[in-house]
């Protein structure tokens, strides 16, 4: 999915999908360090390529540490270095560290096992998932994308790791007040 279309979705969807995918890329950016953002799925899906994604938003955004960490169920004898790091890695996570897990499926119950052990050492658990409410629970951060969802789960892998790279946008004075008026009147309604 190119940038253009990516755009695209996002004017096309609610602002609710949108907020969800940017609350996941701020969840994202809070990593501290390079390789400390750990993505990881099931068994019979790794994730290479949202992992693949995060690392061109890391590059295009000059954001080092959303540079991720692809973490394999079995990495095959022989893997090239990045290929090749397996589930102990989520055993050495730490506070300051972000486990992403990427789970359209129901998580297998060694998953969760895991994502609970790292989130007691500290780490800070983001789940992108199918409605997995058991991982949902053990998450900081979670946004599910049922099979019902208005767009599939690829979809939201693109635009979570869209969000992850973006500047985070700021109000401008105006805004603000034009806001808070919102609250305290109701919204405007144009002439």
């Amino acid at each position: 999915m190119d940038a253009a279309s990516v755009t695209f979705l996002r004017e096309v969807l609610s602002s609710a999908w949108v907020e969800g995918t940017r609350r996941l890329g701020r969840a994202l950016r809070s990593t501290r360090s390079p390789g400390g953002l750990l993505v990881v799925g099931t068994p019979g899906e790794d994730p290479w390529h949202l992992a693949a994604h995060l690392d061109d938003e890391a590059r295009l955004s000059g954001l080092d540490q959303l540079r991720p960490t692809l973490v394999r169920w079995a990495p095959p004898p022989g893997a090239p270095p990045h290929l090749s790091i397996g589930l102990e890695r989520i055993a050495a996570a730490r506070r300051g560290e972000t486990l992403l897990v990427v789970a359209e499926e129901q998580a297998p119950a060694p998953l969760l096992e895991r994502v609970d052990d790292a989130r007691r050492t500290g780490t800070t658990i983001v789940a992108l998932d199918g409605g997995d409410p058991e991982l949902e629970g053990l998450a900081h951060e979670a946004l599910a994308v049922p099979p019902t969802a208005p767009l599939s789960f690829d979809a939201a892998q693109h635009l979570v790791s869209l969000a992850a790279g973006e500047e985070p946008r700021r109000r401008g004075l105006r805004e603000r007040l034009a806001r808070l008026a919102d609250l305290v009147t109701g919204p405007r309604v144009p002439d």
